[in-house]
């Protein structure tokens, strides 16, 4: 991938929705991109451009952040994360229906991201 960009609207396109949490301060503490679909959550965070992470978690871990179940799991530069999280097949089966989670924005607030159609 050439550019990060790039990477970002390419998982744009494959419906991720992103939330930018915040510290008690107001500083942004992550970029975080979180798609719900085929009853799992995938999620990418990029913290800089040399450190990033992204996993799989089932549908019903009730914290996307810090999840004790993961599925699946990557950590490398922004660039190799998001390569990686855009080459996760999607699950050959459904699993229990997620309809979405909450995301964590800023101390004492969350945002409901909706699961995919």
């Amino acid at each position: 991938m050439n550019d990060i960009t790039d990477g970002l609207q390419a998982l744009i396109a494959r419906d991720f929705h992103f939330a930018h949490p915040r510290d008690a301060n107001g500083t942004l503490i992550a970029v975080v991109g979180i798609r719900v679909h085929h009853g799992v959550i995938d999620i990418v965070q990029l913290y800089g451009e040399d450190e990033a992470d992204a996993a799989r978690i089932p549908g019903d871990e009730p914290d996307v952040l810090f999840p004790k179940t993961v599925l699946w799991r990557t950590t490398g530069s922004a660039d190799e994360v998001v390569e990686a999280a855009l080459a996760l097949a999607d699950p050959d089966e459904d699993r229990a229906a997620a309809k979405g989670c909450w995301v964590p924005t800023r101390a004492g607030r969350s945002t409901w991201l909706a699961a995919s159609a």
